[in-house]
């Protein structure tokens, strides 16, 4: 499997947030804008990690929101969020954080293939501060080795 390609409507250049919620938030309103999910996905993200902490920050900067996959999931998809200011998720080595990705999948198999496939892209850690900076949808999808659609 490869990454889902990302439409424009799953990338948000620049966001204001406050709080990691209200990135996680935004990341998830980026795949119900793509078709990827409904609205009660970022509900969701959010309440994972709430009950299992801020292991959703895998790298400095940079947190990969998601949940299981069930009935607000509509398609595989993924959304990129650039943060203005960063945000703190609590994690004690890797906030604070500017790029938070979401992510939909409508398989567990299809979870494990696009969190090693997005582990891929950002072995060169690198990249994050590169992506946290993009300035258009076509240098985000660039970066990610992916497809408008």
């Amino acid at each position: 499997m490869t990454l889902p390609p990302i439409p424009d409507d799953a990338i948000v250049l620049g966001a204001t947030a406050s709080t990691w919620q209200e990135a996680v938030r935004t990341a998830g309103s980026a795949l119900v804008r793509s078709g990827a999910a409904r609205p009660g996905y970022s509900d969701a993200m959010v309440r994972m990690i709430d009950e299992h902490g801020p292991y959703v920050v895998i790298a400095p900067g940079l947190a990969l929101a998601h949940a299981r996959p069930d009935d607000q999931v509509l398609a595989t998809g993924l959304a990129v969020v650039t943060l203005a200011t960063p945000v703190e998720f609590g994690h004690p080595h890797n906030d604070p954080v500017r790029v938070v990705l979401g992510l939909a999948v409508d398989s567990v198999g299809g979870h494990l293939e696009s969190i090693a496939d997005l582990a891929n892209v950002f072995n060169d850690t690198s990249v994050i501060v590169v992506l946290a900076d993009a300035a258009s949808p076509d240098e985000v999808r660039s970066l990610m080795g992916v497809s408008s659609l």
